[in-house]
């Protein structure tokens, strides 16, 4: 019998020197810097060639696809499929806030603190050093097993589309980018663009405003610049609305005749808006009581009354609710808004089975008609996934769980989409834990590393019993 936690703890100071290295690496897609050898811009390249290069350094078989996606392989080569498990070594811009630099580890307090410390770096990491576990106990495999690590997971998942454009699909597997006991289903995932011209009234002016990197972040930060107001007193109002609301922060300056805003909220997973503090909703809140005109007045209704502090989309009519899947909800991602060139809302709504985008996009489109903007359908990541309970899949993974950790084993569905939907029999599997802080997206993002480590014995333990399913 393998005590899988013992092994995973003798790998703990191994494992978290090559985190460090991984973690250092920026590897937020930029498109400005791309090129024929980088596709998705320098950081994802370099953070792919790394993790390879960690696998060529041990001796596994390794294989870059056209830098954006690639894998580690074990097990018997004439096996007629095999298992996957997908990651990915892209991570979210860093965003403003840290205490620390976001790109440098920081291990304290038994956290290890830096962005992709839990999303996903440090959990691919483990998954790796399970391979490499496996490989050193010497155990049997009647599979192949494949560790694939995607480039853009956190955009168009440009890698894994490409993989499985050139490899065949495994048979089934996971992926480390979620929450334990298992997430068997998840959520469809659509975004929605709102645009308008731009234009303001004759009255107040919204010169710009701008809140959002990513639509699958809720906003921690939002700024706008207005005229055509009385300064002294509006910013007197901030103070006020501010001493209000508590649970944001943030400044007005008076700049000749123009008033500058700044509204700091709280950054998180845009899967689940109603845990964070959307900086963009607010600041609109308490803007559109003012004398706006135009496109300026429609743009600031929609975001401070009909968008704000609404995640699952009462007012603008889009609430639904499925048995198995639960509610959808909703984040506003990306607020802009410049004078006289256009306006753009990006809407990210996950949801259940039951209901289509076409469904969504007719009740934005009613919602306030008087408003002169278009709406369209923006990318469309995906369908709602669902892998059944009684699936082997998922009853030998919640049966490790359960035997390595002696916590509840229970499926589950969540809002976020994981590379663990790309397969029909897939599913994803930690690394996060019922009881930890989850700070996924969020700056200052950690996982705690008591928790990495006893994901690495479960890893083992998953892959050697997956591998080897009676047909």
């Amino acid at each position: 019998m393998i005590n899988w936690q013992a092994k995973a703890k003798e790998e703990e100071q191994a494992y978290l020197k090559d985190l460090a290295d991984f973690l250092a690496i920026a590897s937020v897609r930029d498109d400005s810097k791309a090129t024929k050898d980088a596709p998705l811009g320098p950081g994802p390249k370099e953070a792919l060639d790394h993790i390879l290069s960690l696998a060529d350094r041990d001796g596994f078989e390794t294989k870059n696809i056209d830098n954006v996606v690639g894998y580690i392989e074990i097990g018997p080569k004439d096996s007629d499929e095999y298992v996957a498990l997908l990651a990915h070594v892209d991570v979210m811009p860093a965003g403003e806030g840290w205490a620390t630099d976001p790109f440098t580890a920081v291990i304290e307090d038994g956290k290890v603190i830096a962005r992709g410390a839990s999303d996903d770096k440090g959990p691919g990491l483990a998954a790796y050093y399970a391979f490499k576990m496996i490989r050193d106990l010497d155990l049997p495999l009647k599979r192949r097993v494949r560790l694939i690590f995607g480039t853009d997971e956190e955009n168009d998942w440009t890698g894994m589309t490409r993989y499985f454009e050139v490899e065949p699909a495994p048979a089934y597997g996971f992926s480390p980018d979620a929450e334990y006991p298992i997430i068997n289903g998840e959520k469809g995932n659509v975004q929605v663009d709102l645009r308008s011209a731009g234009k303001n009234g004759e009255a107040a002016q919204l010169i710009s405003f701008d809140s959002g990197i990513r639509t699958n972040m809720v906003p921690g930060v939002a700024r706008a610049i207005v005229a055509g107001v009385d300064a002294d007193k509006v910013q007197e109002d901030f103070n006020a609305y501010l001493e209000n609301h508590a649970q944001v922060h943030g400044s007005a300056m008076v700049d000749g005749d123009q008033l500058s805003f700044e509204l700091i909220g709280k950054q998180v997973h845009g899967s689940l808006p109603e845990t964070g503090e959307n900086a963009g909703t607010y600041l609109a809140h308490f803007l559109e009581q003012y004398e706006f005109g135009g496109d300026a007045a429609g743009f600031l209704a929609y975001l401070g009354t009909w968008s704000h502090d609404d995640p699952t989309g009462q007012q603008l009519g889009v609430a639904f609710e499925d048995d198995v899947m639960g509610p959808l909800s909703m984040n506003v991602g990306i607020m802009t808004f410049k004078d006289g060139e256009g306006s753009h809302i990006n809407f990210n709504f996950r949801y259940p089975k039951g209901i289509s985008p076409e469904f969504i996009l007719e009740k934005l489109d009613s919602a306030m008609p008087a408003w002169d903007y278009e709406t369209s359908i923006g990318r469309h990541a995906q369908v709602p996934h669902y892998v059944a309970p009684e699936d082997p899949v998922v009853s030998t993974l919640l049966h490790i769980y359960h035997d390595q950790t002696g916590l509840p084993a229970h499926d589950q569905v969540i809002g976020g989409g994981t590379y663990g939907r790309l397969m029909e029999r897939g599913v994803a599997f930690g690394a996060l834990f019922p009881d930890s802080p989850e700070t996924m997206h969020q700056v200052n993002e950690f996982a705690l590393v008591d928790d990495l480590v006893r994901s690495m014995g479960i890893y083992g333990q998953a892959i050697v019993e997956l591998a080897n399913l009676k047909d």
